[in-house]
């Protein structure tokens, strides 16, 4: 059944490196755009239930909460814990632009220290990918000033690992702000959410209060970062759909001649189709599992390669690989099927005649 794939091996080959084409780059589109999300919203997760941000203010870089509120927050019966953090972004050295994140006191131990002490005033903690970027340093400069390197911290979120963490006063001063939000952490997620939500939004008309969840579902850069790899994945799948349509109108023109023969000795259109149907569909799958696997090992390269000190890290969930297999074989099948169907119609002696002109 196979034995037409090997025959015409340059347009099967073909059709194996578009397809592998169009799928890895919708593995990868997708899954650093979620890892990119993701990343970002597990820092938020970490101590935090709850995020205080400034009202009417979309990003989380432009935001200003005052951290007076701290100490009111923590008065809440069911808040078990609070902490601010100051989000911002500076060349450190050789690198062009990495995270700065200033953090409270009771924070800090969110960072696993690798070797040195947590940061006090005037001071700075590396994550590992920039620490070895930078090399044997005892400071660097942030935004005009030099902070003395008290130690260094890993962390699984990438644009923590590539990034530097100060004491959150330093950070207000070089920044000009308070905090970028406030995380609250409570004793039991599981009861009076709602209730301690409306308590702190009590405390002052200038702070917007969400679960840290919902935060993440409405939060417009995730959204447009979702929007924007759900496009260009788009046009890769659709630039992939062309190509094998294409490809596979020319292999079955090529083979007009054997479709005349097996219709003019009594074999059916369905079978010819359905032969047509499962060399695509072993082909696709073929192609879909390069394309997993290519994509699992750019992935993996990516994340490790220095120069994007661990920004670049994304994960391919079982709902995508899926979803994307079942794009796959679609996309092959009706590329397939719209020449298979026109060739089976035709009369099997104008096959035969234009096959062998």
């Amino acid at each position: 059944m196979f034995k037409s794939l090997l025959r015409y091996r340059y347009k099967t080959l073909l059709i194996l490196i578009s397809s592998v084409s169009a799928i890895a780059s919708i593995f990868l589109i997708t899954a650093l755009a979620n890892g990119i999300i993701s990343m970002y919203a597990q820092m938020l997760r970490t101590d935090g239930d709850i995020i205080i941000t400034q009202k009417g203010v979309a990003d989380t870089f432009f935001s200003d909460v005052n951290r007076s509120l701290i100490a009111d927050v923590k008065n809440i019966n069911g808040v078990k814990d609070v902490s601010g953090v100051v989000v911002g972004a500076g060349a450190i050295g050789p690198v062009p632009i990495a995270g700065i994140y200033g953090v409270t006191e009771n924070r800090m131990k969110s960072y696993g220290l690798s070797r040195g002490s947590y940061p006090k005033r005037g001071e700075v903690m590396l994550g590992s990918a920039i620490a070895s970027t930078l090399g044997d340093v005892e400071s660097v400069e942030l935004m005009g000033e030099w902070f003395r390197i008290s130690g260094v911290y890993r962390s699984d979120i990438g644009f923590e690992n590539g990034g530097v963490v100060i004491p959150i006063a330093d950070a207000g001063r070089i920044f000009g702000k308070d905090a970028s939000f406030l995380l609250v952490s409570l004793d039991d997620i599981s009861r009076g959410t709602e209730k301690i939500i409306e308590r702190i939004e009590a405390l002052s008309d200038h702070v917007q209060v969400r679960s840290t969840t919902d935060f993440i579902e409405s939060y417009n850069q995730f959204k447009i970062i979702r929007i924007s790899s759900g496009v260009i994945a788009s046009i890769s799948f659709f630039m992939g759909f062309l190509a094998i349509v294409s490809l596979m109108s020319m292999m079955i023109h090529d083979r007009r001649y054997e479709f005349g023969i097996k219709r003019a000795v009594g074999i059916s259109k369905s079978s010819i189709i359905l032969q047509i149907v499962a060399e695509v569909t072993v082909l696709i799958l073929v192609a879909f599992f390069l394309a997993y696997g290519l994509s699992l090992l750019l992935l993996e390269m990516l994340e490790h390669v220095e120069k994007f000190q661990g920004y670049l890290s994304g994960k391919i969930d079982p709902s995508l690989f899926f979803a994307l297999l079942g794009g796959s074989v679609l996309m092959a099948l009706v590329g397939a099927l719209i020449p298979a169907v026109m060739a089976a119609r035709t009369d099997p002696m104008i096959l035969i005649n234009k096959g062998q002109a």
